[in-house]
């Protein structure tokens, strides 16, 4: 009697086993679907989705590569609703060929849109003193950053990839 129940519970349990791995697939894809952020690029790295490259997601937008610092290549990029989160490791400030300068905070998030990058956070450029920029946008050879006030640069300035400078806070 104990040898058959042995037999009927192994079987069972190897029944239960296979359903439950089986339903591990299902679990991931419909966690990704539900959870924003880190874990949702975890979830689709496990899946198999690679992610483009940050200057190529910009590029693709129309927006010059060289506007987040070298070493900004985490991101987040919610193609629903147009959110993106840009990750860089420590705040730091790019100095740019037309003696323009930006200061990144650790996490950059926007709204990017065909040439626009708009309601941003995390980001500074100095005027006379140190002013949010709340959107990049592009035109032809420029590139429009609002702070206060829409000030013009010339796009080419921010075609190129550059180091950021380590700074002590935001």
């Amino acid at each position: 009697m104990d040898e058959i129940l042995n037999k009927v519970g192994s079987y069972w349990l190897g029944k239960k086993a296979n359903k439950e791995i089986s339903s591990v697939g299902d679990d991931f894809t419909s966690l990704s679907t539900s959870i924003e952020g880190g874990t949702k690029w975890l979830v689709n790295k496990l899946k198999g989705k690679m992610q483009k490259p940050l200057p190529d997601l910009l590029k693709e937008y129309d927006l010059p590569v060289g506007i987040f610092p070298r070493d900004a290549t985490n991101y987040e990029f919610n193609e629903e609703t147009r959110k993106l989160t840009v990750f860089i490791p420590s705040i730091c400030e790019v100095g740019y060929r037309d003696s323009s300068v930006l200061r990144f905070s650790t996490t950059v998030t926007g709204f990017l849109e065909k040439g626009k990058l708009a309601d941003i956070e995390g980001v500074k450029t100095k005027l006379m003193i140190w002013v949010k920029v709340t959107s990049i946008s592009t035109e032809r050879s420029k590139i429009y950053f609002t702070a206060g006030i829409k000030k013009a640069r010339t796009r080419q300035t921010y075609d190129v990839l550059r180091d950021g400078f380590g700074v002590d806070k935001f």
